[in-house]
């Protein structure tokens, strides 16, 4: 069983920018990186219960696939736009709405369900990756969890960017905020094309 492809696939997507990442950062950058925990938790429990869905989502609807990833590209494409012009357009953290910490467990986790870039992730890994290397639930709920581990991994990655960059960050808030908006630009650009 070779699973380096997965491995690779799956680092790839999780390094990138992407919701998830960029709000770790961004947010271990304004509170510091203990206030980030709580955020990254539900993070990690949302993507497991996303992998673990996306496993039996692949396994009962593997046929439809084909025919339903163009209306959810389009949707996370929108989705990652949205998110990317508001990054853009964001004020500078010392504004007293940015010192709230809006950055929950609840909001990492429900966060999960409408970010395209986990679900396509986990669609993805699963139905090209996984399920040609077995369908059996042992083997689908440790892909679940390499894939979540590998995507926190990531996370966490971005929050302590945010953290040991943060004198950089700060000063540098506005042109970092057009660059982390244009690169969630062009992933989401990337998942229509």
């Amino acid at each position: 069983m070779n699973i380096i492809p997965l491995v690779t696939y799956a680092i790839i997507a999780s390094f990138t920018p992407g919701p998830n990442n960029i709000i770790s950062m961004t947010h271990a950058k304004n509170q510091g990186f203990r206030k980030t925990l709580p955020f990254i938790s539900g993070v990690a429990a949302g993507c497991l219960l996303i992998m673990f869905l996306s496993s039996y989502f692949n396994l009962i609807l593997h046929q439809y696939i084909p025919r339903i990833t163009p209306v959810l590209n389009l949707l996370g494409c929108l989705y990652m736009l949205y998110l990317a012009i508001k990054i853009m357009r964001s004020k500078p953290a010392d504004t007293e709405e940015n010192k709230v910490n809006h950055y929950s467990f609840l909001f990492g986790f429900t966060l999960q369900f409408i970010n395209p870039k986990v679900i396509l992730y986990g669609l993805t890994a699963i139905s090209v990756f996984v399920l040609p290397l077995g369908q059996s639930h042992v083997q689908l709920i440790v892909f679940s969890l390499l894939l979540t581990f590998i995507g926190i991994s990531a996370n966490m990655t971005w929050a302590f960017g945010g953290l040991l960059f943060q004198s950089f960050l700060l000063r540098y808030e506005r042109p970092v905020n057009i660059v982390m908006g244009m690169l969630l630009i062009y992933s989401a650009l990337s998942i229509l094309m």
